[in-house]
């Protein structure tokens, strides 16, 4: 059993190190400020490969793997929290499930764009009712002609002030097997946007409204009985949210401790405060704790899909490691640290969101424990015998 890095991911984090290092430090506290989703970096980051590193070389991507794209997401995050957004967004969730099961024409159209940084693709699944309860969902497609007519709503899409392009999570008829996907683009007649609203971390979201959308058969992504395809590829979007929770994290440390090395009171240096000390003690062992299970979910996938319970022990273990070494570390820096003057009253803002977006802490624990039970625990209530 090998823990360390291979020769060639080693290359590839100095690589990568050294690119955010040289085009990306400058201008790291503007960008976590900014609700923009940072479009120059996506374009940075297509001519250097880093976007579609997980998708495959026929597909316009790197060919590359999950690993590979969580060393990606460490490597940026260490220098600029804000652009590991970005390598996720070319890399997991919609975009990921849209190169899996997507036709080659939609590929054309889509994919291009998105891999060039010229664009970024929403993921439309919440709706008001259906959090995570997502098969609650009510947004429908009925039948007209060859394609669709789709009526409905979303909130709290990911990327939705910006997105051109949207995959949308929708039910073709009752039941689980009735739910499916399709292609939304901005601009479509019968899509409307609500106003913009701010998240806690300073991005910017708004509802997304669907009155007799016709959708024509080319933008079917899965029919009726593609929900299961779709969340296995959501095990990829939390294998994302769970590398930037934990990089973020660690950037929030490295931060800490600096300051304790630098910052003197009572005459003496912070780091030597034995109460500091047992800080930064609890923050290492979380941190590389839940490091191990992000690597393992990710190194298990190689570029298949991760298994569900490696994506949701991970996920469980770095959103809860990294809210607690950025929380810490705004503790460590004081008035400094809880200043937007530094960044680490933002990373606890940021890494608070991943314990809700994804799939919330609550239900990785549910889903844990029916793992460990080997039975279903229905969240809904048991339906009555009339």
């Amino acid at each position: 059993m090998d823990f360390e890095p291979t020769d060639e991911q080693t290359l590839f984090q100095d690589q990568v190190r050294k690119l955010a290092e040289r085009e990306l430090a400058e201008g790291a506290l503007k960008r976590a400020h900014s609700p923009s989703f940072p479009f120059d970096v996506a374009k940075l980051f297509a001519r250097t490969g880093l976007m579609g590193i997980t998708i495959p070389e026929e597909d316009g991507g790197q060919g590359g793997t999950l690993m590979d794209a969580v060393i990606a997401i460490e490597q940026v995050a260490l220098v600029c929290p804000r652009s590991a957004d970005v390598v996720q967004a070319g890399n997991f969730g919609p975009i990921r499930t849209f190169s899996e099961y997507a036709t080659p024409d939609q590929k054309e159209r889509y994919l291009k764009r998105l891999l060039a940084g010229e664009a970024v693709i929403g993921l439309g699944m919440t709706e008001s009712e259906a959090g995570s309860a997502v098969t609650d969902l009510k947004t429908s497609a009925a039948p007209d002609g060859d394609g669709f007519r789709v009526n409905g709503g979303k909130v709290f899409t990911s990327h939705s002030a910006e997105a051109d392009v949207f995959l949308v999570y929708l039910r073709y008829g009752p039941g689980l097997d009735g739910i499916g996907s399709v292609i939304l683009e901005r601009g479509m007649g019968g899509f409307s946007f609500g106003e913009r609203s701010g998240y806690l971390n300073g991005e910017e979201w708004c509802a997304l409204y669907f009155d007799d959308v016709y959708v024509p058969p080319e933008n079917v992504l899965l029919g009726p009985g593609g929900f299961k395809k779709q969340i296995a590829g959501f095990n990829a979007e939390r294998i994302g949210n769970t590398a930037r929770s934990l990089a973020v994290g660690q950037y929030a440390f490295n931060l800490a401790r600096e300051h304790a090395l630098t910052r003197r009171q009572f005459g003496r240096p912070l780091c030597e405060f034995q109460g500091l000390q047992w800080k930064f003690a609890e923050m290492k062992v979380k941190l590389e704790a839940a490091r191990l299970l992000l690597y393992r979910a990710a190194a298990r996938a190689d570029r298949g899909l991760p298994s569900a319970e490696d994506t949701t022990m991970a996920k469980l273990a770095c959103n809860e490691a990294g809210f607690f070494a950025a929380n810490e570390a705004m503790q460590v820096m004081g008035g400094t640290g809880f200043s937007q003057e530094a960044l680490a009253e933002y990373c606890v803002r940021r890494t608070r969101g991943w314990q809700i977006a994804g799939g919330s802490t609550e239900m990785m624990k549910n889903r844990l424990a029916e793992i460990v039970f080997d039975r279903r625990f229905p969240q809904r209530p048991p339906k009555s015998a009339g």
